[in-house]
């Protein structure tokens, strides 16, 4: 595979996110068959912000495919500090195969992955989140079976690295998308999510009102009204302003009676949505944060070539 650093979703065409979803799939059904392929091959992880799906799923794809794993704490060996990121970079690259980083500023996951020579992947930053999107379309794509007819409602706090890649997801893989929030995505997100509609012919567009953006969709999404970052002083200031957009069992009611509602978590119940949604037939959150593990583990795979080599290798 050509070097990628995967920065944001987009950062990968479509149909290379077609061949990693391929890959999830033939994973997820014969791990087995994946269970060397990343022997002798080590995988840094640089972590700044909180971590469960992320940490874990990463570190237990690697063992569960022969490899290792490594957890670089940035609160105790700060990046950037008394070594450049550019020289960090230059460093790491001579050790591992391949980095990811879950890191607070994008500045600092761009500087590494412009100066790393192995495969870069942004794990989460303040503009996009792209390995959580494999799993989501993933999900997606198990529960609706394909990409191309999904009609999608994404409401909340439309100022935060999800809702920026659920944007660039829907106007990439050309499905439609409607978000519903009393903020707005930054301007830079706005232009280049026009662009990939203009390339894939999806449609992609704020919905003020939450009832006419749920309404007939195939999936209710939604997202932490307190993202990791944001100051706990302004909890009750959120609140009155995303209330309006938290998801409950009449907003669900709009939706297709076969809806799915997914939500990347962690979930606070009576907050983004009651807990009779995110606990209820039509949620799908566990699924979908399953599924990181069998996203993470395929991107790994389709970065480093490293598919089985007996013959095997998944139908792309």
């Amino acid at each position: 595979m050509p070097h990628v650093p995967v920065l944001t979703i987009s950062s990968l065409t479509k149909p290379q996110v077609e061949e990693i979803l391929a890959l999830a799939q033939d994973l997820k059904r014969d791990r087995a068959k994946y269970s060397q392929c990343m022997a002798q091959k080590t995988l840094l992880m640089f972590f700044e912000k909180p971590s469960l799906r992320t940490r874990v799923s990463f570190e237990v794809g690697m063992t569960q495919m022969g490899g290792h794993a490594i957890y670089y704490d940035v609160s105790t060996s700060p990046l950037g500090k008394k070594e450049s990121a550019s020289d960090t970079a230059k460093v790491f690259s001579r050790y591992c195969e391949v980095a990811i980083g879950r890191l607070n500023d994008r500045k600092l996951v761009r500087e590494l992955a412009a100066n790393a020579t192995i495969p870069f992947v942004n794990a989460l930053d303040d503009f996009a989140h792209p390995t959580q999107m494999l799993a989501d379309l993933l999900t997606i794509l198990e529960n609706k079976g394909s990409l191309s007819e999904v009609k999608m409602a994404y409401l909340g706090d439309l100022e935060n690295n999800v809702t920026y890649d659920l944007m660039r997801s829907a106007a990439l893989m050309g499905f439609q998308l409607q978000v519903s929030g009393p903020n707005t995505p930054e301007a830079e997100v706005m232009e280049e999510v026009a662009r990939l509609c203009q390339v894939s012919g999806a449609t992609v567009r704020l919905e003020p009102n939450p009832q006419a953006a749920v309404r007939g969709v195939d999936v209710v999404y939604t997202d932490s009204w307190m993202s990791y970052g944001v100051p706990a002083a302004t909890m009750e200031a959120r609140i009155q302003m995303f209330t309006p957009y938290r998801v409950t069992p009449e907003l669900m009611a709009l939706a297709k009676p076969d809806a799915i509602f997914m939500n990347c978590l962690p979930a606070a119940r009576g907050m983004e949505q009651t807990a009779s949604v995110v606990d209820g037939p039509q949620s799908v959150v566990f699924d979908e944060a399953e599924n990181r593990l069998h996203a993470h583990k395929a991107l790994l795979v389709w970065l480093l070539d490293a598919q089985p080599t007996d013959g095997r290798r998944a139908a792309l």
